[in-house]
């Protein structure tokens, strides 16, 4: 399973912790270097219902910046994954997609139900 991540990230230790606490393997990706691809989001777009802003760092600089956030609501989903593919910051993170898993962010319940072997 791979877990695309930012090794600074709060956020993305505790999810490493909590899958390492449970002897579930995983290979890590650096988020900002290696983003997902742009099939793989939009695979996540539609695993999250459509909800682009699920997929967004909402909380990040790089999102902040008016460019960015107040062009947000005029692009199409297709625009919106090209800019996350192209910029890994703004993608929430940890990123988990592998077969029916499909995860965004670190919240323990979510990750249990989800990986619950």
């Amino acid at each position: 399973m791979k877990v695309y991540l930012y090794e600074k990230c709060g956020t993305c230790r505790k999810a490493l912790k909590w899958l390492d606490e449970r002897g579930i393997d995983y290979q890590l990706v650096p988020i900002r270097e290696t983003p997902p691809s742009k099939s793989l989001l939009k695979k996540m777009l539609k695993a999250k219902d459509g909800q682009r802003k699920k997929l967004f760092n909402t909380s990040s600089k790089d999102y902040r910046d008016p460019e960015v956030k107040d062009r947000l609501p005029d692009l199409s989903d297709d625009e919106a994954m090209e800019l996350l593919a192209s910029r890994g910051n703004l993608i929430k993170r940890p990123f988990v997609l592998e077969g029916d898993v499909a995860l965004v962010g670190f919240k323990e319940e979510e990750w249990q139900a989800a990986l619950d072997q």
